[in-house]
């Protein structure tokens, strides 16, 4: 008999559709897997020979459980230095991704009967991890109108004497939407007054687009700084997904907590990779740059084309490297003899006509929009955009 927590949850949309077009891949067809959160970019080079190095040198042991002195100073000096916010090596723990991360953060903070309060739409991780540590998600609506951010008088409303934290995403995914300070200050303000904690999830902090600028809310002051935890790592910024490293950063209680908490379940993240981390936070930083510019190119083109669509229309994302487009207008109408109802029937109509792998918007909370990776190249976007402009126009 399986544990009750296991009934309250559901696998990842995200993986299950990747896992999916792979499959239809292997079959021999041409699938277009817009359906993933991965930088197409290979890891930089002075990455991988840091890792390759350790390799060689014997550093394949057991390290400290919370990452290693070396890597822990070089998220220190990136925190300060890009996100102007202070911290020693005792309020730092490296975890196996980000997502571990965040769900030591759970079992450290949440105890049963917590509301977790978590805008919508939302990763689709957040709410599931609030299940698993016994707590309840509690969903505040944002509005496309409002580039997907929170609404104060929405957010206070769903504090109540059982708020024990709100998770934050800026840049967001799914939507792209990203926070600027004066928006974040606000958020601040009601947090402290209200004595809620905030987990704040940045990584994808390094794509913003049109000027923007990432802020922490955690750089906000000291009282603010002391309810929140940064939530961050490699995947993204460096093209590492399968190198497994992310981190958090926070006040010492809950470092420490989360800290015995990985003791018992991962132990240290990879040796290896904490080396090829350590390069990637001290190395050159071009490489960042050179797949911002990329992503801001490919961004343009796939909002563009998708705009052009009829039955679609599509906001201008701020940052990550996702399009959020509204397809509601296709629901009630037809393809033959299939029902266009939900974002699940688009999503589902697109992979088996058109080849193309995309997210539904269900599974991120909001049913009238589908989430579209533009983590791919730029031919393949191209191509996406001509399949789902060729297949959306029969429906009727």
């Amino acid at each position: 008999m399986l544990s009750e927590r296991t009934q309250r949850i559901k696998p990842s949309a995200t993986m299950a559709m990747d896992a999916r077009a792979k499959s239809m891949k292997a079959r021999g067809i041409d699938v277009l897997n817009f359906g993933l959160g991965e930088p197409d970019f290979d890891t930089p080079e002075h990455v991988k020979e840091a890792a390759i190095r350790a390799i060689r040198d014997g550093f394949t042991k057991y390290t400290a459980v919370g990452g290693i002195d070396e890597l822990k100073e070089a998220i220190t000096k990136k925190l300060a230095v890009d996100n102007n916010i202070d911290y020693e090596k005792e309020e730092i723990i490296v975890s196996c991704g980000a997502k571990h991360s965040l769900y030591n953060i759970a079992q450290a903070l949440f105890n049963p009967g917590d509301e977790i309060i978590i805008p919508v739409p939302y990763w689709v991780s957040y709410p599931d991890q609030a299940l698993l540590n016994d707590a309840l998600p509690v969903f505040v609506p944002t509005y496309e109108e409002d580039n997907f951010m929170l609404r104060p008088e929405a957010l206070e409303s769903k504090i109540t004497a059982k708020t024990r934290a709100l998770i934050l995403n800026s840049p967001s995914n799914p939507t792209g939407s990203a926070y600027n300070e004066e928006a974040l200050e606000v958020i601040a303000d009601l947090a402290v007054r209200r004595n809620i904690f905030v987990i704040s999830d940045e990584i994808y902090e390094k794509f913003v687009y049109d000027g923007a600028r990432h802020e922490s809310i955690a750089s906000l002051g000291s009282e603010i700084k002391k309810r929140t935890i940064v939530v961050n790592g490699l995947s993204k910024s460096h093209a590492m997904t399968g190198w497994r490293i992310g981190y958090a950063a926070g006040p010492r209680e809950i470092i420490n907590a989360m800290t015995s908490i990985q003791s018992q379940s991962t132990s240290n993240p990879s040796s290896i990779s904490q080396k090829a981390a350590v390069a990637a936070l001290t190395g050159p930083q071009e490489f960042v740059s050179v797949m911002h510019t990329e992503f801001d190119r490919r961004r343009k083109v796939l909002v563009g084309g998708l705009n052009a669509i009829d039955g679609i229309s599509c906001t201008n994302p701020t940052g990550a490297f996702y399009a959020f487009p509204n397809v509601s207008k296709l629901f009630g109408k037809s393809v033959g003899a299939r029902r266009i109802n939900s974002s699940l029937d688009v999503a589902t109509y697109l992979l088996e006509e058109a080849n193309i792998a995309l997210v539904h918007g269900g599974a991120f909370g909001d049913d009238k929009y589908i989430r579209i990776s533009y983590a791919t190249s730029m031919d393949t976007i191209r191509k996406g955009l001509e399949r789902i402009g060729d297949a959306l126009s029969r429906v009727k």
